[in-house]
């Protein structure tokens, strides 16, 4: 009886800690989010300098065409979005957890609505390259 109320014990304080265990805040999955979509930049890279040789006067040659300008604009959109999110927020807010004022938690809100259309926009350029290269 003694062991079973030790073992209840510890199993009562086992999930205990399993429960309180923190989640990501939302800068730390807007962060997530901001890796996953710099991890596949370089592909990004690479499928313009693929598509280019490709590039003619025919319809197929305007599609790699409109491929690469795709790729070339997620891009450019990544590096616009880094930027101004550097500009909203400090390295301590970003990268240590550092409080953010009640204005902030605002602009973080819009900044993971920005980050959720920038993955969408990077995806869908190099789905379509990909599928033009039949890759």
């Amino acid at each position: 009886m003694k062991n079973q109320r030790l073992l209840l014990l510890v199993f009562t304080f086992a999930f205990s800690l399993l429960s309180h265990a923190q989640e990501p805040s939302k800068m730390e999955r807007l962060m997530d989010s901001h890796d996953e979509v710099m991890a596949k930049m370089p592909n990004l890279v690479k499928l313009v300098g693929q598509l280019q040789p490709k590039v003619d006067d025919s319809a197929k040659g305007q599609e790699y065409q409109e491929a690469i300008a795709a790729l070339k604009a997620s891009n450019k959109s990544m590096m616009t979005w880094m930027q101004g999110f550097g500009e909203r927020f400090t390295a301590d807010e970003m990268m240590k957890g550092k409080a953010l004022t009640a204005e902030k938690k605002r602009w973080l809100d819009e900044e993971v609505i920005k980050i959720n259309a920038l993955t969408k926009e990077i995806n869908t350029s190099i789905k379509n390259a990909e599928q033009l290269l039949e890759l």
